[in-house]
């Protein structure tokens, strides 16, 4: 049977993709990862791309599987995380509250994927810049609350460290995953075709 040109898949062959897909996704998370520039407490790397695209182009269960995946990984000590670290230890320090983040921001993003599909605009760029936009703030706030309760910083010292060092360049990097993850969309059709 053919979807849109696309054959439809068995649920084995569907579920083996989906798993690849996870796969493929915690790769790129842990790859991101790596890519550290340190410019103080909280190091520059490319982790908010690399969730925000899983946001925008995996089906729902499938990024919070991803997400939860690397982190799970992570806290079982492989090196995952940014400067190649793993550890409950990272997870528990001052920037662990990132790392968090990524998951509860995830369900805060596929909370507004899903208002937007509701409203007929599914996975469209807005849409998706929306989402990441909403999971972005949710990883500042837990990384944020995170900093101050580790480190016994202020509100404004933890500002300083966890966001506004970040603010432009991540915003940067979300309308980019936005854009990229369309294109593979487009390409690929995981949405259209988890929904046929």
């Amino acid at each position: 049977m053919l979807y849109q040109g696309r054959p439809i898949l068995s649920k084995n062959q569907s579920r083996t993709k989906s798993i690849v897909r996870i796969a493929l996704t915690i790769a790129i998370m842990a790859v991101s990862a790596w890519v550290t520039i340190p410019i103080g407490p909280v190091p520059f790397t490319l982790q908010c791309f690399a969730v925000a695209f899983a946001i925008c182009v995996l089906p729902p269960k499938e990024c919070l599987a991803a997400i939860g995946g690397y982190l799970v990984l992570g806290a079982f000590g492989v090196p995952v995380f940014s400067s190649m670290r793993g550890g409950i230890a990272v997870l528990a320090g001052v920037t662990g509250g990132f790392l968090w983040g990524y998951f509860i921001g995830g369900l805060a993003a596929l909370g507004i994927l899903a208002a937007f599909k509701k409203a007929g605009r599914n996975r469209t760029l807005i849409a998706c810049f929306c989402a990441c936009l909403a999971y972005l703030l949710c990883t500042y706030a837990c990384s944020t609350i995170q900093f101050m309760f580790v480190a016994g910083a202020s509100l404004e010292a933890a500002l300083a460290a966890c966001v506004l060092p970040f603010v432009v360049v991540d915003l940067i990097k979300l309308a980019a995953a936005s854009v990229v993850s369309r294109a593979v969309d487009r390409a690929v059709g995981i949405n259209r075709i988890q929904a046929a």
